[in-house]
């Protein structure tokens, strides 16, 4: 089979980790398949959309380095649903409901009241037509509802095996509003089959919808497609991840300065078997990518842990590819300059710090200007490679000081900080002229 998913996000605010997760399964089992993916804007609800949100969606997705084969926006799908739409009422699966929701609040208090389970009770279905001619009268439109079959729908799931909803204990859904708004389901089947989309690749939190969408989908006359229901994200502690938290939204995470790969690779690896790893890159994480591996427990959302993969990136990451971004900053001092800092760097941003250490001015730190005064007259005529071991023993000899006690003020009068980069490294980058200078208590 060849494989065809689909990425189907509202354009009504940020991507956030939450439904990047979904995108990120999507893109990566579509290329480890070598498959098809569809970016599907679900613009239905045409007043809470965008172009602005949906200009961001493929912003913050190209950002992380997915690409699409499609690209269909649902508002511009209309007549397409409205044809199933008139199919489903000619089958007399979907039927017209007047009620308020002020009334189907009374009725769901009544039957929990008699212990009885708050699902519809089609009472619509029993009213004649001079009886749903008369409340229109009265200026009600009506809402369409799915008649469900009430039996127990079954599918393979990718990640939770065998699955089972059974629709006889549930109420007939919504699919179209009073105000004629098409809600989720209908358009999303509609999409699933008229594209071809072979998987269904979702958290979880969808389970019970598939079971009503496999309905649909068979009441049009079409075999659904495969799913995948992924556990849900939750915090660090267990809590639950809400996806409107700001904090957690691509375009703040990209301000935060953390990699586009470390992003994904720790959404991809959370929740897994696998080790949480940086990857190589996203045809290394397709590669690795499997339902298999996933667990049935919540995954674990952890900073932290993306802290460490966005550091090991950067500390992985060759020359040629950090030369144009050092440009940009412009702090490209070189190979050596990069090889000597990328250890030390969390995000990339923080090169242009050592750039500055490297090139000045610096203000040493003195705590002893006897001692550095020392120190300078020891310099080496030339620093090379190693030089500063070389160096730093010459000047334990004279004076004595060993351990911390040699290398912290060495350290805090060259570089003006407490901790960095292998000084050996650094200091030819720095250079015989500025070395002694700081040494001496000069800003240089």
């Amino acid at each position: 089979m060849s494989v065809k998913v689909r990425f189907a996000p509202a354009p009504s605010g940020c991507l956030h980790v939450g439904n990047v997760r979904t995108a990120v399964a999507n893109q990566l089992f579509a290329r480890g398949q070598g498959g098809v993916f569809v970016l599907r804007i679900d613009d239905t609800d045409v007043e809470r959309s965008s172009k602005e949100s949906e200009a961001g969606i493929e912003t913050d997705l190209a950002w992380l380095g997915f690409t699409w084969d499609e690209k269909h926006n649902q508002s511009a799908r209309f007549p397409v649903y409205q044809e199933a739409v008139e199919r489903l009422k000619a089958q007399g699966r979907l039927y017209p409901c007047y009620e308020t929701q002020e009334e189907l609040d009374r009725r769901r208090k009544v039957q929990l009241s008699r212990g009885q389970p708050p699902i519809y009770d089609r009472a619509a279905l029993k009213l004649s037509r001079e009886e749903r001619e008369a409340l229109e009268a009265e200026g009600r439109r009506p809402h369409w509802r799915f008649r469900l079959d009430g039996k127990r729908v079954r599918w393979t799931d990718l990640v939770r095996g065998e699955c089972e909803v059974d629709t006889a204990s549930m109420s007939d859904p919504v699919l179209i509003r009073e105000d004629g708004a098409f809600l989720y389901t209908l358009p999303s089947v509609v999409d699933d089959i008229d594209m071809a989309i072979t998987h269904v690749i979702r958290g979880e939190d969808h389970v019970t919808n598939t079971g009503v969408q496999i309905e649909v989908f068979q009441a049009l006359g079409a075999r659904e497609p495969g799913f995948a229901h992924m556990p849900l994200l939750v915090g660090a502690e267990g809590e639950a991840l809400s996806k409107r938290l700001g904090s957690l939204s691509v375009a703040q995470l990209r301000e935060e300065g953390y990699e586009p790969l470390s992003i994904v690779g720790h959404l991809a690896k959370i929740g897994t078997s696998d080790a949480l790893e940086a990857g190589e890159s996203l045809e290394a994480l397709a590669a690795d990518f499997s339902f298999e591996k996933m667990g049935r427990a919540p995954a674990r959302y952890d900073t932290a842990d993306l802290d460490r993969l966005n550091a090991a990136a950067l500390h992985a990451m060759p020359y040629e590819a950090a030369r144009p971004r050092l440009e940009a900053l412009g702090c490209d001092l070189g190979e050596a300059f990069w090889n000597a800092v990328k250890p030390n760097l969390a995000k990339f941003e923080e090169a242009a710090r050592w750039a500055v250490v490297v090139r000045g001015p610096v203000t040493p730190a003195v705590d002893d200007p006897a001692f550095l005064a020392k120190a300078a007259d020891l310099l080496p005529a030339e620093i090379d490679a190693g030089a500063w071991s070389r160096w730093t023993e010459a000047v334990k000899a004279e004076t004595g000081a060993k351990g911390r006690a040699l290398f912290m003020p060495l350290r805090k009068a060259v570089t003006g900080l407490e901790h960095g980069p292998d000084m050996g490294a650094l200091a030819p980058l720095i250079g015989r002229e500025r070395i002694e200078r700081r040494l001496r208590g000069e800003t240089a």
